[in-house]
């Protein structure tokens, strides 16, 4: 069975979706048998290349707030990072424009480290203080995932590499109906939006499995939409 998740790195719904499902396949029973393949979903595709802003004042801005406030709304997000056991730093992080980090993943998917590299890259952004939106960092984290520094080079210095590879999952998303990250689809047959709890990803997965309908998932799971909000629904 394979399971395809689309998301972006600068969501972090997204980083700790990917750590509840990985929770809920090592609980089923076939995990062995499924194949995981990660998709590209562009939050804010219309960023400009290079320019990058404090999450902090990206997020004061979007939703009229203090820094203060931005600042409790990322603590919000980080305590759930945080009892999924993910290191999440509320200060420091940078926003940015994703696609060349979307070209390197395929790369890496093509070399067979794609995981190695999405996993080095959320660490990154979310846990270190490294901004994956240097080249440098990026061609440090392919390198330390396992590809070749000269070839990632290659691809970060032409716009067009594996371009059509992310323009082809994003235009995926869109003909699901994928209106938000992260986003998984079972099979090919069914669809499971924001960041559920680790068991919902473990019936889901046993009920694909059977041929079965999956239930509705759980109301107001977390997710990150294009827009670049990645705030926690509100009581």
């Amino acid at each position: 069975m394979r399971v395809e998740i689309w998301s972006d790195i600068a969501c972090p719904w997204c980083y700790i979706g990917k750590a509840r499902f990985t929770k809920g396949l090592a609980e089923f029973a076939h995990r062995d048998e499924v194949e995981v393949v990660f998709r590209s979903f562009e939050l804010d595709p219309n960023s400009p290349k290079g320019t990058v802003a404090p999450v902090l004042d990206m997020l004061a801005k979007k939703y009229g707030r203090t820094l203060e406030e931005a600042r409790g709304m990322e603590e919000h997000v980080a305590a759930s990072a945080r009892a999924e056991g993910l290191t999440y730093r509320t200060d420091g992080r940078d926003h940015g424009n994703t696609f060349d980090i979307h070209r390197l993943l395929h790369l890496a998917a093509a070399r067979g480290r794609q995981e190695e590299l999405l996993d080095l890259a959320y660490r990154a952004n979310f846990a270190e203080e490294r901004s994956v939106f240097d080249p440098e960092v990026l061609v440090a984290l392919a390198v330390e995932a396992g590809l070749e520094e000269a070839e990632a080079r290659t691809v970060l210095a032409d716009d067009t590499a594996y371009a059509a590879e992310v323009r082809a999952d994003e235009r995926e998303a869109a003909e699901l109906g994928a209106n938000a990250v992260p986003f998984f689809v079972l099979d090919r047959r069914y669809g499971i939006s924001g960041g559920q709890p680790a068991e919902v990803f473990t019936q889901a997965l046993e009920q694909a499995w059977a041929g079965r309908e999956v239930p509705e998932p759980a109301a107001g799971a977390e997710a990150c939409t294009p827009d670049g909000a990645c705030a926690a629904p509100r009581a």
